[in-house]
């Protein structure tokens, strides 16, 4: 299981928010989240949006806390990024 968090420092809706990413599969996002309660309309193009008050959690399951850079570099080398524009499957 190879699942990576970075720090809640995205704002939005009032919130601050964390990228939960996968650099094996979809499938292991999907259900790594659901295991952890996120919903599935967290799900944009190739991560998943986790709210600060549920980081912890992630982490307790198993998701390794990494920095933004460095998520998005496990996330691209896994070939699993999907660019604004690009047809997300999964």
């Amino acid at each position: 299981m190879a699942l990576y968090i970075d720090p809640p420092t995205w704002p939005g809706h009032g919130r601050m928010w964390s990228h939960l990413v996968s650099d094996v599969s979809f499938e292991e996002l999907h259900a790594f989240a659901a295991s952890i309660g996120a919903p599935p309309r967290g799900f944009e193009r190739d991560h998943y949006d986790i709210p600060s008050d549920h980081y912890e959690a992630a982490v307790a399951a198993g998701a390794v806390p990494v920095g933004s850079k460095e998520l998005l570099h496990r996330l691209t080398a896994a070939g699993l990024r999907r660019p604004k524009g690009r047809r997300a499957e999964g």
